[in-house]
């Protein structure tokens, strides 16, 4: 491949992202504007105009969809397809869970938790499929995964099992679905989002787990977006079912903490 005529412009091309409204997903879609793309992004909620993800003169298209059912997560697709003509590249961004303990979460709180986080990528990257594998020029699925699915995640039992059977999805998927469709993944680590204040007691424990990073900050939707527009680009035309880490270098182990007394 000639890297002279490989660009990250998407003129042209329409890009879904799931959960694209606010944190990463937003500032994913936001990247992909910004790189002249057409956006569609999805939510449970309808949200203010003015809350939609802009980039260069376009704003992001808006869907109300619940992608853990399979009829959201076809709607989503539907609503790109329609309205752009086609489907680029599918985002699985929608995800998350509270914290809750495993010995007596409810098995309505756990099944929901793995429809969110694993159930919902499948159900949207099958309908994507459906339509890239018409399409000449194929299509890119990028599934955004987390290191709770590679360590122990306490508090968080059901995300991490979802986030691991996420990696292998991506795998499997990268397989099944080649060669006109590439499926990747981007393993988050500890991101600052509306969401980290609250997980991590407000932002004096924002910067003391921020310390912990060898990089000494928490990742932004702006690092994991482009990597996502990497992937998505001609630049990464041989990558296939990887999963790509971005956590900072790492969580710093608490033995040397405790051996040490540093962090």
């Amino acid at each position: 491949m000639d890297l002279k005529a490989s660009t990250l412009d998407f003129s042209g091309q329409v890009i879904a992202v799931t959960g694209g409204t606010r944190g990463v997903g937003s500032g994913i879609a936001r990247a992909f504007l910004e790189a002249g793309a057409e956006v569609v992004v999805c939510g449970r909620k309808v949200p203010d105009k003015d809350a939609l993800p802009t980039g260069g003169k376009k704003r992001a298209v808006f869907v109300a969809a619940d992608v853990r059912e399979p009829d959201g997560a076809a709607l989503t697709v539907a609503t790109a397809t329609e309205r752009f003509g086609r489907l680029d590249v599918l985002v699985n961004n929608a995800g998350g869970a509270p914290v809750a303990d495993a010995a007596t979460v409810s098995p309505r709180f756990f099944s929901s938790v793995v429809a969110l986080n694993l159930l919902a990528p499948f159900y949207c990257a099958q309908a994507a499929n459906a339509v890239m594998q018409d399409q000449s020029s194929g299509g890119s699925i990028i599934n955004i995964g987390s290191v709770s699915g590679t360590r122990p995640s306490p508090g968080a039992a059901a995300y991490g099992a979802a986030k691991a059977g996420l990696a292998n999805l991506t795998r499997t998927l990268a397989m099944e679905w080649a060669p006109k469709v590439r499926v990747n993944g981007v393993v988050a680590g500890l991101l600052a989002t509306e969401a980290a204040d609250d997980h991590y007691g407000g932002p004096d424990g924002v910067a003391r787990v921020a310390e912990t990073v060898p990089l000494r900050r928490m990742g932004s939707p702006e690092d994991i977006a482009g990597i996502c527009v990497f992937l998505a680009s001609p630049l990464a035309a041989y990558v296939s079912g990887a999963n790509i880490l971005a956590d900072g270098g790492g969580e710093w182990p608490t033995y040397l903490s405790a051996v040490r007394g540093v962090t």
